[in-house]
């Protein structure tokens, strides 16, 4: 199983380990990682975690194991109860959301369930427990301000100067640039690739993701037959649109349509997608997940000037921002039918007034 995706051995975890240390851990994570994949959802049924469960929570366990060697005074992968059970306790007090300390407790689950099937040891149950905020609120969403600047950044993303503009040195310096970006020699670099990096996927996935409010699975499973640039739509069939069962008509803006349009013209020169449907695909040629979609947005948001310390800043606050302000100038049935919702009651959740709509209003009260 190729793990080229996944975080066996982070950057920080690198830097703490000697050469032979570095050789044990990276064994330790490459075997819990395949059990998780194969076997970790049901063992015995061999049903493996989801890749998008397993990733992120892999960054914390990971964490974990840091956080063990501070308190060992150094490397170890004999893990017991107390440890984690001591992790736990230093989670609560400290100053995060609810959300990360419960998917904190679940990467936990995860990494005791292994060792208890892989290593016999026994069964982790938690002296703590954790429990998400249940507010039938939205999470964190982009605002007004912020979805404009989210759009331009992504029109900023990853863009070169032009190649017939660049003195002979100049032009050196971003073909080594190019190079590392798309993993190949610096010779090989060509003005094509300049094109490339000033192409319009990121574009048209961040613009079409902010009218359509496009769900992590739904950027994973799009296809090339959802498009409809020519009514400036998406159709989503039934056995795509992510907890529904009913086809979808998305409404697209006029720019986004022309900008997607560009996309899938570009689109047919990449020899990556001479053998699949999908409407994007990553750098590495790998479907989009949650994670790589939330570092994209953190990207743009570094772009932007969006500040993300303290905000659950992932792929859903696009889709968040679209029910929130698709509800403010239309009405809740309009944004039920752009959100794709099955049921209204989940709709109600975007009824609110947003936080300028609200410091206006204090303006005026005086």
């Amino acid at each position: 199983m190729d793990l080229d995706d996944y975080p066996v051995v982070t950057e920080p975890s690198e830097s703490y380990l000697n050469e032979r240390q570095l050789l044990d851990y990276r064994s330790e994570r490459e075997e819990c990682l395949r059990w998780l994949l194969t076997y970790g959802k049901e063992p015995e049924k061999a049903e493996g975690y989801a890749k998008g469960t397993v990733k992120p929570r892999s960054y914390r366990i990971d964490r974990f194991y840091r956080w063990v060697w501070e308190q060992e005074g150094g490397y170890t992968v004999n893990l017991m109860h107390d440890h984690a059970d001591g992790w736990m306790d230093h989670l609560a007090h400290r100053d995060v959301s609810a959300t990360h300390k419960v998917n904190c407790q679940k990467s936990l689950k995860m990494l005791y369930k292994w060792l208890h099937h892989e290593r016999g040891s026994g069964q982790w149950e938690p002296d703590i427990t954790f429990s998400a905020d249940n507010s039938s609120n939205p999470r964190d969403f982009l605002t007004k301000d912020e979805r404009k600047a989210v759009r331009n950044a992504a029109l900023e993303y990853g863009s070169v100067p032009s190649y017939n503009n660049l003195t002979p040195t100049e032009r050196e310096r971003w073909k080594r640039y190019l190079s590392q970006r798309f993993e190949k020699p610096k010779s090989d670099v060509t003005p094509d690739d300049w094109d490339r990096a000033n192409g319009w996927k990121i574009p048209s996935l961040v613009w079409v993701s902010l009218d359509a409010g496009l769900r992590p699975t739904e950027v994973n499973r799009s296809t090339m037959d959802w498009i409809d640039t020519d009514n400036s739509l998406l159709r989503i069939p039934k056995e795509d649109s992510a907890k529904n069962t009913d086809h979808w008509r998305v409404g697209l803006s006029d720019r986004t349509a022309e900008i997607l349009q560009n996309w899938c013209a570009e689109r047919r020169a990449y020899p990556a997608y001479d053998d699949t449907d999908a409407i994007w695909l990553t750098r590495k040629k790998n479907s989009w997940d949650v994670s790589s979609l939330r570092y994209l947005l953190h990207r743009l948001c570094d772009i932007a000037g969006i500040e993300t310390a303290n905000r659950q800043m992932s792929w859903y606050a696009i889709r968040h921002s679209v029910g929130t302000y698709m509800t403010r100038e239309e009405d809740l049935a309009a944004a039920q039918a752009q959100l794709r919702h099955k049921s209204p009651e989940t709709t109600m959740k975007y009824d609110q007034t947003p936080v300028e709509d609200r410091r206006d209003a204090l303006d005026r009260m005086g």
